[in-house]
């Protein structure tokens, strides 16, 4: 199995840029679709993006669309989540999931089978 460690999260004013890294261990990172996942205080852990294998597919949530950008270098065995234009909502520990379904990458946290152990990433205003 695979296993995940997220960095590069962080305190950051509204308005700012950061880019986390999840490093994959034990597997390629080729075999999975990968996504980004992110769960504030009192809610429930919702989607940010997911990439396919191939990068071929790319899916956004609304919320984070032109703001946010995944890519995977599957040669380091990473993902990165470059966030600009960050806003205080944007507040939550970030997750790197791994989905090793076959098909099109889910939106839903269900769906994926391995996870990091998060990183916070707090926007002030």
């Amino acid at each position: 199995q695979v296993q995940l460690v997220e960095s590069g999260g962080g305190l950051v004013q509204a308005g700012g840029s950061l880019r986390l890294s999840c490093a994959a261990s034990g597997r390629p990172i080729s075999l999975y679709h990968m996504g980004w996942f992110r769960q504030a205080p009192g809610k429930e852990r919702e989607f940010v993006t997911t990439t396919s294998r191939s990068s071929g597919s790319t899916y956004y949530a609304d919320s984070v669309k032109g703001r946010f950008t995944i890519s995977r270098d599957n040669a380091r065995n990473t993902v990165y989540l470059q966030m600009n234009s960050l806003k205080p909502e944007d507040t939550a520990v970030y997750y790197c999931a791994a989905d090793r379904v076959l098909g099109q990458p889910s939106t839903r946290y269900a769906e994926y089978d391995y996870w990091g152990q998060g990183t916070q990433v707090t926007v002030s205003s």
